[in-house]
């Protein structure tokens, strides 16, 4: 199934809106030139606080978690175990 193109008009500032292309933008994109064609690539930022787990030297660390994200979860209820009706 082909799209038809959508025409996005530059305001008066050389400003472009993109909503008209998807309900769901990203927040962040990164631009180039290719022949005379724009090209926005969505980027996906990840907080300072978070991005040591993405470093090269890390990556064990990562592999494990994304493991452990695909087990099943497990909680040991212990005393409040009595509490669960049944």
């Amino acid at each position: 199934m082909k799209k038809e193109p959508i025409y996005l008009k530059v305001d008066s500032r050389n400003r472009v809106s993109l909503a008209k292309l998807s309900k769901k933008l990203s927040s962040l994109y990164k631009a180039r030139v290719e022949k005379n064609k724009i090209i926005l690539e969505p980027v996906q930022e990840i907080p300072e606080g978070e991005a040591w787990l993405f470093l090269p030297e890390n990556k064990e660390i990562l592999k494990k978690i994304k493991k452990s994200l695909k087990e099943d979860a497990t909680i040991d209820l212990g005393f409040f175990k009595k509490y669960l009706k049944k």
